[in-house]
């Protein structure tokens, strides 16, 4: 072939490149774009007296649609808390609903049927001042959080606005509020299991080492225990992925362990 009859074909393979970036980037375009006011549906279960896993849903920042174009704090439902309530049955009396997760807004009345809310991918999380109130109110009249799954911005991917983000909305929360970080003696970590250490908590997928922190009434660490952080973590990961064998029996069993000390941290305290 002399050049002259290959520099058609040249020019074709390098139009085809050129139209193969330009699909990537609009469809990297409509990940973080074409989604922001999607919602995923649900459909709640009436109160019957049974324990009902809570999860709290939240206006998502622009780019915190990249997974399955689905609001970032819908990631892993329903299936996270469903395989966690299961063995939450399994170990104890409990009776959680099976046929039910329920989802609410922080700004929702019904908020305060639960004693236990779960919020995701928080470096994600926008707050207006109505659901800051709700979520305050929450708090200090007895509810216990648990937020899970954010890291530091940029860390592995789509990181998020990190702690920063985090940060500013809980100083609208509670604006008194100092986070500490936990210590494995304190209760929560003993309240079902024993879980002596924190150092070298199995991770589904970050680097470096979990992060626990936690808010406590009055800034008190003696007090109740308000709010607890997993960190740079994913818990909830290994909750979601039981049972598929993407990560180890036993790193799975430590996630479940810690997710049973919270529910039964928050239902005595």
């Amino acid at each position: 072939m002399t050049p002259r009859s290959g520099r058609p074909i040249r020019f074709a393979l390098l139009a085809l490149a050129g139209l193969a970036l330009l699909s990537g980037a609009a469809l990297a375009q409509r990940r973080f774009l074409d989604f922001r006011d999607r919602d995923l549906p649900v459909t709640n279960v009436a109160y019957d007296g049974r324990f009902i896993f809570m999860r709290l849903k939240y206006t998502t920042a622009p780019g915190g649609y990249w997974y399955q174009g689905l609001p970032s704090w819908s990631h892993g439902y329903p299936l996270s808390e469903k395989n966690l309530m299961r063995i939450m049955n399994e170990v104890s009396y409990l009776g959680a609903r099976l046929d039910g997760f329920n989802v609410v807004a922080l700004d929702d009345p019904d908020l305060f049927k639960y004693p236990i809310a779960y919020i995701t991918e928080a470096g994600w999380w926008t707050l207006s001042d109505r659901e800051a109130v709700g979520l305050r109110n929450y708090i200090q009249k007895g509810g216990f959080v648990l937020f899970d799954d954010f890291k530091v911005a940029g860390e592995f991917g789509f990181g998020g606005g990190g702690w920063d983000r985090f940060k500013e909305n809980m100083a609208r929360v509670i604006p008194e509020g100092h986070f500490f970080d936990m210590d494995p003696a304190h209760p929560v970590f003993h309240s079902f299991f024993e879980i002596k250490t924190l150092a070298d908590f199995p991770q589904a997928y970050n680097a470096g080492h979990p992060i626990f922190r936690g808010l406590f009434e009055d800034n008190d660490p003696r007090k109740r225990l308000q709010v607890i952080v997993n960190y740079n973590t994913d818990i909830s990961q290994y909750w979601e992925w039981s049972g598929r064998g993407l990560r180890p029996f036993d790193d799975t069993n430590e996630a479940y362990k810690l997710g049973v000390n919270y529910i039964i941290y928050g239902l005595t305290h």
